[in-house]
């Protein structure tokens, strides 16, 4: 009985706040998907949740993502929080972050140039792109779901 009741109190938190916790990121996707251009802090949360990089048990911020992916200097050294990621900024973030090998001059400077290079080579991203363009929520949200499938493959 006191291995029941233990289990019960163990398993009954998982039970009462888990839906809880698929809404938010439900609402939150769905925030992204209607957003024209993304922040940094909003990116740093969503790629670093998708590479495993922060505790899932753990609420974590945005403004602490942000905070843990500079520190590593996984975004551009003039990224602000509130800044619209441009795509270089985001690949090399993604590169960073997922751990994606890139080419000889990515492996050397790990530089946001090198990283989008390295992006579009690996075809992560495709289509017509510009480095300096602005992430929208789609982009960002398509992004994550390749480098998903890239970094699982290699």
């Amino acid at each position: 009985m006191k291995h029941f009741l233990f289990c019960f109190l163990i398993a009954m938190p998982c039970f009462l706040f888990a839906p809880r916790a698929f809404a938010q990121t439900a609402d939150r996707i769905e925030r992204l998907l209607e957003q024209e251009q993304v922040s940094y802090r909003d990116a740093a949360l969503l790629v670093l949740e998708a590479a495993g990089h922060l505790d899932p048990a753990r609420q974590t911020s945005a403004d602490e993502a942000f905070s843990f992916a500079m520190e590593r200097g996984w975004l551009p050294k003039d990224a602000e929080a509130n800044y619209d990621a441009r795509l270089n900024g985001l690949s090399l973030l993604v590169m960073r972050a997922f751990d994606i090998n890139g080419g000889a001059f990515y492996s050397l400077f790990k530089t946001q140039h090198y990283a989008y290079r390295a992006m579009v080579y690996r075809g992560i991203l495709q289509g017509r792109s510009d480095p300096q363009m602005f992430v929208s929520g789609d982009l960002l949200l398509y992004t994550v779901n390749r480098a998903l499938e890239i970094g699982s493959g290699e």
